[in-house]
């Protein structure tokens, strides 16, 4: 499995400001419920992106930096947002070039699925992360069944080899890159990296207005319970 070097060329949504900065403003107010007063952190965006969001962080926390392998988005986004307070990196995010214990909140936002070896992402985050400090973790569920990166139904149910020739033959890709995990996949691999969870996804469900998500989610509320396994994304705050 190779890298996803150009990755927001082929995405116009990753430079959408609106969409992008709603997104930074749910990543707050979830943060802010969880740790009250972000003024004073460092925060680490691994897979940065367009800086769209980060750019939004900067408005909240002491100091945002983000990273991302696609060093035509860190261009855009280091052209188009200057702050003090905020910067960015082209890096891998398998080998995080921070010192140990580095920051107080690590962002990773759709991420997990794109690199080469998802335990050595979490073990990197692990490492460059203050003792009790945090993760916001948003995470595409595999066994949600339409695969959000190819618009295709039951993409990632399959195994590798038949989502290959899936993608191929609807030519969305020459083969399937991405690789999401199910809940209980993904929750074996955080424990294993040595993170508690605090499980958001049913607290979005129950309370969306409050977190930044229409009040048309409350419909769900009578299956919210289900949403912790069959959501399309996980909504977990990861604590070292």
């Amino acid at each position: 499995m190779t890298y996803q070097l150009n990755y927001a060329a082929g995405r116009p949504q990753m430079y959408d400001k609106i969409s992008r900065q709603q997104k930074g403003i749910r990543i707050v107010k979830a943060l802010e419920n969880h740790l009250g007063s972000l003024q004073k952190l460092k925060i680490l965006d691994v897979g940065a992106s367009t800086g769209i969001i980060d750019n939004e962080l900067a408005k909240y926390f002491g100091k945002v930096v983000g990273v991302d392998i696609d060093k035509q988005a860190i261009k855009f986004a280091s052209w188009k947002f200057k702050r003090i307070n905020l910067r960015f990196e082209v890096g891998d995010a398998m080998k995080l070039k921070y010192k140990n214990k580095s920051f107080d909140v690590i962002i990773c936002t759709h991420v997990y699925e794109h690199v080469p070896d998802t335990n050595k992402l979490f073990t990197e985050i692990y490492r460059v992360l203050k003792p009790e400090g945090i993760v916001y973790l948003a995470a595409v569920n595999a066994l949600w069944p339409w695969e959000p990166h190819y618009d295709l139904p039951f993409l990632s149910w399959l195994p590798k080899s038949l989502g290959n020739l899936y993608v191929r033959l609807t030519g969305k890709a020459k083969h399937y890159y991405e690789t999401p995990r199910s809940y209980g996949q993904l929750r074996k691999m955080i424990y294993g990296a040595g993170f508690k969870i605090y499980d958001y996804t049913v607290k979005i469900i129950n309370d969306p207005v409050k977190y930044g998500y229409p009040s048309s989610w409350e419909l769900l509320r009578p299956v919210g319970f289900l949403a912790k396994y069959l959501s399309p994304t996980f909504f977990w705050i990861l604590e070292k």
